[in-house]
C-alpha cells in the first residue's frame, strides 16, 4: 500500500475515533461536555476580541 493510501486510512480512523469519543463524552458526561464547549466558545470570543482590538488600534 502506498504511503498516501496509508495516510488517508490513518486520517479516516482518527476522524471516526474522534467522532465516537465526542458522542460518548456528550452521552455519558453532558455537564462536562457543556463546560468544555462553553470554555472553547469563550476562548474563541476572547481571541476575536483581541484581533478586533488590535486592528482598531492600528486604524486609530
Amino acid at each position: 500500500m502506498p504511503w498516501g493510501g496509508m495516510a488517508n486510512m490513518v486520517k479516516k480512523v482518527l476522524t471516526w475515533g474522534l467522532v465516537a469519543f465526542l458522542i460518548f463524552f456528550v452521552a455519558y458526561r453532558p455537564e462536562s461536555a457543556a463546560a468544555v464547549f462553553q470554555s472553547l466558545g469563550s476562548t474563541l470570543v476572547d481571541i476575536a476580541t483581541g484581533f478586533g482590538n488590535f486592528f482598531s488600534s492600528l486604524i486609530a
